[in-house]
């Protein structure tokens, strides 16, 4: 949050002092300038050799820094290994090094007697000191860690998940990290080699100590510099002036970028307005996929190919799972349950649990996620920010080498099953939440898995699109040869959607199930809430009543022997609300106070707590609500018959 009125003057003086500090050598060079003679002095003969020298070696500098920094700063951002703060800091180590004792070190090390220059010399023929490629040398080993630096604090603001993601399409590590990984943090990489140049070009220390200061040869802009103030200081202030601009270009060019780091936009949000997305957009727009050149004719049917699934999940989570091909299970469960880490281990990203996972005949556990033909929709849908939606949807297909034109037609035709074709050429920032999520089930569909995990596809939709959206997902399903896992917390997404319900509770498996059977037995109280019922543990008593885990006993019709565990599942529409004392038949009668009262359909949920027995919520009709006199605080009375209540053994 930015400071407003006026700052403390204990901070604002040292800040204004500061600040003349840094300001005043620039203002001396600016004065001491002689403006007439500048031209002459910077088109100088020695003057003009020393700049086309350093220009030489600053840019061979920096393709060595990108040639070995990249990889670096990637090893430091995404690898975790023994000595990686040893390694960070030899990166550090150049920028806090006096840079003559930087010299020395590189003598020490590349000169002719130092450790690797006889082999240098007596196997190659190459010799540093006092050559260009000294220069070159030195001016890379003080300005590399500006871009390891830059890159690796870039790198670690971009989230993994889109690298997963692309894995998880079959983009290999190599292809992820130059068509996803490098252009998403493309700012940091351009901030860090601007930095990189500007820190070469200025170079001066190392290269004095370890290449020498032989004009045509070794001689950079800055050694000249050193030499003219000797002899002419104005043209010493001249080329100062010159490198100053050049050092204060970069600087302005960049506008904080370096410390910012990358800039991905997201998607927005499912509340953002929709309907300028539903505008023609020009039909110009590139790709953006880096794909080759068009070719190719249109993709050739998919074999119609079958693949069951089994696996054995073993860590954090502890099950197995086995289903014939066409089969879609939902994954149901509280939050810490281990459903997304279940995912992770089918696609081989998580080291929380290992999955011996194998696809038709096929034992995949030993592959690379990019190899196992399991495509994932995560939560965040992770559409690459820097391609289009179309772009976005032909990936997967060409990261397995289906030709550009092919991809293209065929990611088209998916974008429009899901409603979203006319948003094609489209970036994910100019989409909603909701058709960003829908241009991310397209991707993975159009893929073609042979194992399907989406990580809850339609939450981001509003209902009227998640209805078409199921809809067309369940027509795909019902004829995917895979096997389709959804995590989900929408009860009907897992009726509607599944031929099997996974219940998991702490990474186990604690109900696997057809969804008409969970829905009636359910055998969590997690799951028995989602449906919309009341759900009270107990244990069974010897009178035929169950003694609730929180307080209070509940009477049923058919009790379990006595010391089991269960679970007493009641229908809020099986509930009956008074304001005095029930008499007749319900055994089960418990004083209460409203809590709150929402709108399901044409009826009312009532919300009301008791210090008699767990928390009830009751289903009743306005007009019932009406008669009663309803209203948060109101004290009532709640009952439930014992035959109205089933009871699951735990």
């Amino acid at each position: 949050m930015r400071a407003r009125g006026r700052p403390p003057l204990t901070l604002a003086l040292p800040a204004l002092l500061a600040v003349a500090f840094l300001l005043m050598p620039l203002v001396g060079i600016l004065a001491r300038t002689e403006w007439g003679d500048l031209g002459s002095h910077l088109t100088a003969p020695g003057v003009t050799e020393a700049l086309k020298l350093s220009l030489v070696v600053s840019f061979w500098a920096l393709g060595l820094s990108l040639l070995l920094g990249v990889p670096l700063a990637w090893l430091l951002a995404r690898v975790e290994f023994r000595g990686k703060a040893f390694v960070r800091s030899l990166v550090l180590l150049p920028m806090v090094l006096p840079p003559t004792v930087g010299g020395v070190a590189l003598l020490l090390g590349f000169g002719r007697r130092g450790l690797l220059g006889p082999w240098l010399e007596d196997t190659f023929g190459i010799v540093l000191p006092f050559h260009t490629s000294g220069a070159v040398v030195a001016a890379t080993f003080v300005a590399m860690p500006f871009l390891v630096i830059s890159l690796e604090g870039a790198l670690g603001g971009l989230r993994p998940g889109f690298e997963e993601t692309a894995a998880s399409l079959g983009a290999s590590p190599v292809r992820v990290f130059l068509t996803v990984t490098l252009p998403m943090v493309a700012p940091g990489l351009a901030a860090g080699a601007a930095l990189t140049w500007a820190r070469a070009l200025g170079e001066f220390g190392a290269t004095i100590t370890f290449a020498g200061n032989l004009p045509g040869t070794t001689q950079t802009l800055p050694l000249q510099v050193y030499l003219l103030l000797q002899d002419s200081p104005e043209a010493a202030t001249s080329l100062s002036l010159l490198l100053l601009a050049i050092a204060m270009a970069v600087l302005v060019g960049l506008r904080g970028r370096w410390t910012a780091g990358a800039s991905v936009r997201a998607p927005r949000g499912p509340g953002a307005d929709e309907s300028a997305a539903h505008d023609d957009d020009p039909k110009g727009s590139a790709e953006g996929d880096g794909a080759e050149a068009d070719g190719g004719g249109p993709v050739g049917p998919v074999p119609s190919q079958k693949w069951s699934l089994h696996a054995d999940v073993t860590g954090h989570n502890q099950l197995t799972l086995d289903a014939e091909p066409g089969t879609t299970i939902a994954v149901v469960g509280p939050n810490g349950a281990g459903k997304t880490t279940l995912l992770r281990a089918l696609l081989g990203l998580t080291p929380r649990a290992h999955a011996r996972l194998r696809l038709g005949e096929r034992d995949v556990t030993a592959l690379p996620p990019h190899r196992r033909g399991v495509a994932w929709v995560p939560q965040e849908g992770a559409l690459f920010p820097h391609l289009t939606a179309l772009g976005n949807t032909a990936y997967g297909l060409r990261a397995q080498g289906v030709r550009r034109a092919g991809a293209r037609r065929e990611a088209q035709a998916w974008l429009d099953r899901l409603g979203v074709g006319h948003l094609a050429h489209r970036r994910p920032a100019q989409l909603s939440g909701g058709q960003a999520q829908r241009v991310a089930l397209a991707r993975a569909l159009a893929a073609r898995p042979r194992l399907l995990l989406l990580d809850e596809p339609l939450a981001a939709l509003d209902q009227t699109t998640r209805a078409h959206v199921r809809h067309t997902l369940r027509r795909h399903l019902d004829g995917f040869g895979g096997v389709c896992l959804i995590v989900t917390h929408d009860p009907v997404e897992a009726v509607s959607l599944a031929d099997r319900v996974l219940v998991l509770d702490e990474g186990r498996t604690l109900q696997d199930a057809p969804p008409a059977e969970v829905t009636r037995h359910p055998r969590s109280p997690w799951v028995a809430r989602m449906l919309g019922r009341n759900a009270w543990p107990g244990t069974a008593t010897a009178d035929g009543a169950l003694a609730l885990a929180g307080e209070g006993r509940l009477v049923v019709a058919d009790p379990p022997p006595a010391g089991a565990r269960a679970l007493a599942v009641i229908a809020p529409e099986a509930v009956s609300v008074h304001r005095e004392k029930p008499t007749g038949s319900p055994r089960n009668v418990w004083p209460g106070t409203v809590r709150e009262i929402t709108a399901a359909g044409s009826r009312l949920r009532v919300l009301i707590t008791s210090r008699a027995a767990p928390d009830l919520v009751a289903e009743i009709t306005p007009q019932a609500a009406l008669e009663l006199g309803l209203a948060d605080g109101v004290e009532v009375w709640t009952s439930v018959k014992a035959t109205e209540v089933s009871v699951v053994a735990l």
